[in-house]
């Protein structure tokens, strides 16, 4: 059981959670008649790669998580799980996602998603000690999700899954900042370069937070523009975008942790009530 519990914490559920069901957002959007069933099936294949990923974060990053507070006691740096059995599980689990996505959608969707695991695991992650720049090359797995499920509805990379992947890729700045803000102390022991500026928790990354969210606002509204949803999900997504912003305004006055950390919770609750709407302004 200490094993299977172990296995289980590699895919970072609740992240990968998060991942998938934006993944299932944008199958349900992409689709003409709502099949639950599907939408199910893109999220499981969803977290298996994301699942994997992670896990192959985690193998890059073992060393490093024995010096951070927050993850010295995940598996494999308490030596519960051995980096061979972490790859194994990543493998078999990133096959089985890529095989759900290529099998029961198209093949598009699981290159996609292929893309994306590489970009994570092999790429962003060797990059987090190397430059700030790592936010920006993570962001783009980080907003692919809802741009797989369109693909996996419609079998089409088309302007819409692009819409929906640059509100997610947008709100990835100020969400990973405001968290690397947060654990700015235990980062800097592993020797991460998540901020963007040099002087780190400054008003110049309040600034860039405070700009990325300010554009979130136009880019909520391009679901509208383009005839994927209503009024409805527009209203509710600029709602949330000002009230957002207001929360960067905040960091800006004060650099404070207590900001960040508003900021940071802000942004697990923006994302998936926007494209909630968005959903439920197609029904």
């Amino acid at each position: 059981m200490i094993k299977v519990k172990a296995y289980f914490q590699l895919l970072k559920f609740r992240l990968a959670l998060t991942v998938a069901f934006s993944s299932a957002i944008g199958y349900l959007l992409g689709v003409k008649e709502f099949n639950w069933g599907l939408a199910v099936l893109v999220l499981f294949g969803g977290l298996a790669v994301t699942g994997s990923a992670n896990t192959i974060n985690q193998i890059h990053e073992v060393n490093l998580d024995k010096l951070m507070k927050r993850t010295a006691k995940r598996p494999l740096p308490m030596g519960v799980l051995s980096i061979t059995e972490a790859w194994i599980f990543a493998i078999l689990i990133g096959v089985l996602g890529l095989f759900i996505l290529g099998y029961f959608f198209n093949p598009l969707t699981a290159a996609l998603s292929l893309l994306s695991l590489i970009l994570y695991g092999f790429i962003y992650t060797p990059l987090k000690t190397i430059s700030p720049v790592c936010v920006a090359v993570g962001a783009i797995p980080g907003g692919m999700p809802p741009l797989l499920g369109w693909v996996a509805a419609t079998g089409v990379l088309g302007v819409e899954a692009w819409i929906l992947f640059g509100i997610q890729f947008m709100w990835q700045f100020p969400h990973f900042w405001a968290i690397a803000w947060v654990l700015d102390e235990d980062y800097k022991k592993a020797g991460f370069k998540m901020l963007p500026t040099p002087g780190g928790k400054d008003m110049r990354t309040a600034f860039q937070i405070m700009t990325y969210t300010l554009l979130l606002i136009p880019l909520s509204l391009l679901p509208l523009e383009f005839g994927m949803t209503g009024k409805t999900s527009a209203l509710i997504a600029v709602v949330c975008g000002v009230l957002f912003l207001m929360q960067t305004f905040y960091l800006m006055r004060t650099c404070s942790k207590k900001a960040a950390m508003n900021i940071m919770f802000g942004s697990f609750l923006y994302l998936p009530i926007v494209q909630i709407a968005l959903v439920f302004d197609k029904l």
